[in-house]
């Protein structure tokens, strides 16, 4: 046997063995690349020290801790709240509105927060309690939120495309650009799936509120609407750059926070950044073990490895796409959605391009599969957040995110179909 492919050999088992045993992903992608060094004979502890401050070691990853600061200050001073509240004004009164709700702030939380956890997190805190007092079906009604969750990747700004635009050297940009589209597609996605859920289930309909009410609601919600203008607006009109982008809605979500909302006060500020900050240093971690892992793939030419058995596929670029997709789906059984852009983004990339794939509709496809895969089980790591705080059993969930979950999947594989469907709208917005 090559010591390429005693390499290969050591990483797949390596990686399995060790996420087995419950091991961190970061520390297991270290050892891992350590495990590949030996067998390479390529041994060198000053180049595993470099690879791993490399790993993180980049301007536009800045914008990982402000968007995970960003999320922390909307859900501790209302600004998520007051979206639900908007929503809820508008139609909470139709049957199965705490439902249409759910979606309605789901879309708009994830132009503001970028992470699925954040986002996921807040829905289930506000929303759940009282879908469960509505007499809700406790197991749909955590689906439904789990799966609006997973927006937040996709729609801009995205904490997943940084991540993937670092790894790739892919424009983060037109990685946020690419999603908009996508993620309303999502959103009607969902309605169309919560509408048909509706059928089995008897719940009865409320009364609508006066339009002042509705107005005031959206009124106290303005705050939060313009966010994401800013946001957004921002890096469309080249005011700012992602990772800019990222420190501005930091700072306004504390300013709108602590002086206009007034929802938080200065002394949570410092349980709001350290919970930040234990996020951010477990993505941090896993860039930097990734590196590690990377450097050794690239060295052992794993891509050419792959390369060689999808080459048939090179000159039919959908069905490579679905066979691409296909693979994706299965890893996101076993892996969260960043280790997987981190392991595989930088090996499958090249061998779209070859095809000739939009580099930028294939990252697009690349994050939703692999935010599909955050309500997979067995990890589904979103699927255990909604589990947590609606304090249930994982299975559950599980049973109620199936529909939502098949929604997704026919959602994915419409777009390798048709990938005008990103692509039109994407040169458009250009």
């Amino acid at each position: 046997m090559s010591s390429e492919a005693l390499a290969f050999l050591v990483f797949c088992a390596g990686m399995l063995a060790l996420m087995g045993v419950g091991m961190n992903m970061g520390l297991a992608l270290v050892l891992t690349g350590a495990g590949m060094a030996w067998v390479l004979d390529f041994w060198d502890t000053q180049l595993l020290a470099q690879n791993l401050v490399a790993g993180v070691d980049s301007f536009a990853l800045l914008a990982v801790p402000f968007f995970v600061l960003a999320g922390e200050l909307m859900n501790a001073g209302g600004i998520s709240r007051r979206i639900i509240d908007m929503a809820q004004a508008w139609v909470g009164h139709i049957r199965g509105g705490l439902g249409y709700v759910a979606i309605g702030a789901a879309v708009l939380m994830a132009s503001m927060s970028g992470s699925a956890l954040a986002d996921t997190a807040a829905l289930a805190t506000i929303l759940l309690p009282m879908m469960r007092q509505q007499g809700y079906p406790l197991r749909t009604s955590a689906g439904l939120l789990a799966s609006g969750g997973i927006i937040a990747p996709i729609i801009p700004p995205s904490m997943p495309f940084v991540i993937y635009g670092v790894t790739t050297n892919t424009s983060i940009s037109a990685l946020f650009l690419s999603g908009i589209v996508p993620g309303l597609f999502m959103g009607v996605g969902l309605i169309i799936a919560w509408r048909l859920t509706l059928r089995s289930i008897d719940l009865p309909a409320g009364q609508p509120l006066p339009l002042g009410a509705r107005l005031r609601a959206t009124g106290r919600a303005f705050w939060a609407l313009l966010m994401p203008l800013i946001i957004i607006g921002g890096m469309k009109s080249g005011v700012f750059t992602p990772t800019e982008a990222a420190v501005v809605a930091a700072i306004y979500a504390l300013v709108v926070s602590l002086f206009i909302h007034r929802e938080m006060k200065l002394a949570e500020l410092e349980g709001v950044l350290v919970r930040a900050a234990k996020t951010t240093a477990i993505v941090m971690f896993l860039c930097a073990g990734a590196q590690v892992a990377s450097y050794m793939i690239t060295l052992a030419d794993l891509p050419g490895v792959l390369t060689g058995w999808l080459g048939p596929l090179v000159e039919q670029p959908r069905l490579l796409m679905l066979v691409m997709m296909l693979v994706l789906v299965l890893v996101g059984t076993a892996l969260d959605l960043t280790p997987t852009i981190l392991i595989f983004a930088p090996v499958m990339l090249p061998i779209a391009v070859k095809a000739g794939i939009d580099p930028v509709y294939f990252g697009l496809m690349f994050v939703l599969n692999g935010a599909i895969g955050l309500i997979t089980p067995p990890v589904g790591t979103v699927l255990n957040v909604v589990a947590g705080v609606g304090r249930m059993p994982l299975v559950d969930v599980i049973r109620g995110v199936n529909p939502f979950l098949l929604t997704y999947t026919l959602i994915l594989f419409l777009f390798v179909l048709f990938p005008q469907l990103v692509t039109a709208p994407l040169v458009w917005m250009r």
